[in-house]
């Protein structure tokens, strides 16, 4: 059973997980048995006080589930949840009495709207109600849990009335949930103290919090909970749940530990199991973090802002509160796209072993930039096919400035083409049998003499659509062979630049300008 609260652990919040229970209840999020008890163990390694494994009388996959998992975790209390009646209570008792230690957690409706359109009963009737079901439970069980469902709808005096029946009947815990996530946080706190100071033997149980997330306050709501006196919250790992979901187990967590300084509270949670629980968690209910998730999501410990970057790397408390190894995430992420900065850029390809001089490193970084422009997501594949290339391409004495192909089924493949050769620029047209040849046949015309294509070849640098292209081309000119490459998000682009960084290899090859070379 969960100690009441004492002066010595008066600071102390109790995790109580309702993942396998009411963040199962989230439509399309059922977990098969092997994946229940795959999230209990996690949660029981993570020190989670309380594990809600499910609600035994809802079927015989749930009881068996419940059993499951009461057999199997080691150091956390295991809950089933059962409604205000008989029935329902029996069969939690039956599921739970398996655990090291068990609770039965039971409920029922409180505010005025559920009395009258699902309870149908009175107040006196409901006081009745709790008085005899949770005896019923402390009869089985050491450790219960009661809770007011709607509890933040309930006027104040009828739910201070349920509270004191529900300790005089021999409840342990409290818990006061706001159902439908209609608290705000001011509201919230103020009920939580008023209950604790105001009823009768509330010192003989300890209070818990379990919030909703419909209006986006389901933490915060939680926190407030906590300040107003409670210590246990009820939560779940990625905020599962019923409609917009629960309490965010890890924001709670971490916001606690980030913030002892105006909230002084502790819980036992390993925090460095975070990461691993929330990928457990959603992969066996099959819902994805959102990148932008709090604590776990992608996007939590990555930066692209170039003035983010730039701070992140003189020193990562610039922005980042938390480090990423505190919630067990590797390292932080400096995603490079286009408000990526210099000093980023500078940083990646150092990680990514190049040490480029000035005037090749801003060659390099601007068309990073022209890239990330262009494509979404800049990989480290894209940068080195981008560098390979920008390395090979510098001091090039024939450069593309411009190109436009038109390409039509059955019909003309045309190239208009303008190089820069040794600085002076040269404008062609050539149509062609397909696009990849008009482009090819529109640069010999305006260079000169022909060499001759050995290979020509296409790949993708990374997946998507808007993956880089990488092109790969070898010539031959008078026995010598030689290779050119091209990375660029357009495949027509990258075939060109590819051709013509084959053809500044053979002039530098035979150390002659451009037209006098490929005249001979």
């Amino acid at each position: 059973m969960t100690a009441p609260t004492t002066d010595s652990n008066k600071d102390r919040v109790f995790i109580f997980d309702t993942t396998l229970r009411d963040g199962e209840q989230s439509p399309g999020a059922t977990m098969t048995l092997e994946e229940k008890l795959q999230v209990a163990e996690a949660l029981d390694d993570m020190g989670v006080d309380i594990i809600e494994a499910g609600f035994p009388i809802a079927s015989n996959g749930d009881f068996e589930a419940v059993v499951a998992v009461a057999k199997q975790v080691k150091r956390a209390t295991v809950a089933g949840l059962a409604r205000a009646i008989t029935a329902d209570i029996d069969r939690a008792g039956e599921a739970v009495r398996h655990a090291q230690k068990g609770r039965i957690h039971t409920f029922v409706s409180t505010s005025p709207i559920h009395l009258a359109h699902q309870m149908k009963k009175t107040e006196d009737e409901v006081i009745e109600i709790i008085a005899r079901t949770v005896a019923q439970a402390r009869n089985l069980i050491d450790d219960v849990e009661w809770s007011a469902m709607d509890a933040t709808r309930t006027p104040l005096e009828f739910l201070k009335r349920c509270v004191e029946t529900a300790i005089k009947a021999g409840a342990t815990t409290i818990n006061l949930p706001d159902t439908v996530g209609y608290a705000v946080p001011d509201e919230h706190e103020k009920m939580f103290r008023d209950i604790i100071t105001q009823v009768p033997g509330a010192d003989k149980a300890i209070f818990s919090a379990h919030c909703h997330n419909d209006l986006g306050l389901a933490v915060a709501n939680s926190l407030a909970a906590v300040r107003g006196g409670a210590r246990q919250v009820e939560c779940t790992i990625n905020g599962l749940g019923e409609r917009a979901g629960n309490a965010a187990l890890e924001e709670i967590v971490m916001a606690l530990r980030t913030r002892a300084d105006v909230m002084p509270y502790h819980t036992e949670i390993e925090t460095t199991h975070l990461a691993r629980a929330s990928r457990i968690v959603s992969a066996a209910a099959n819902f994805p973090v959102q990148y932008n998730k709090a604590i776990v999501g992608k996007n939590a410990f990555a930066h692209e802002s170039g003035i983010h970057q730039d701070g992140m790397l003189k020193n990562a408390e610039t922005y980042e509160i938390m480090t990423p190894a505190s919630v067990g995430i590797k390292e932080t992420t400096l995603v490079m796209g286009k408000h990526s900065g210099r000093a980023a850029f500078k940083d990646k390809l150092r990680e990514l072993g190049y040490e480029l001089g000035d005037n090749a490193f801003q060659e390099a970084f601007q068309r990073f930039k022209d890239l990330a422009d262009r494509k979404k997501h800049v990989y480290d594949a894209d940068i080195v096919a981008l560098v390979d290339d920008e390395v090979g391409s510098v001091g090039d004495r024939i450069k593309l400035v411009d190109m436009q192909v038109i390409s039509k089924t059955g019909g003309v493949h045309k190239c208009d083409l303008t190089l820069s050769i040794d600085g002076e620029e040269t404008s062609v047209s050539f149509e062609g049998t397909g696009s990849v040849d008009a482009i090819f046949n529109a640069i010999k015309l305006a260079v000169g003499k022909q060499p001759h294509l050995v290979l020509y070849a296409i790949d993708g640098v990374t997946g998507g659509t808007d993956a880089q292209a990488s092109a790969h081309v070898r010539l031959e000119l008078n026995g010598r062979l030689v290779s050119g490459n091209a990375a660029e998000p357009d495949t027509l682009v990258a075939s060109a630049r590819a051709y013509l960084n084959a053809y500044n290899r053979l002039l530098i090859e035979r150390g002659a300008s451009a037209q006098g070379a490929m005249a001979g």
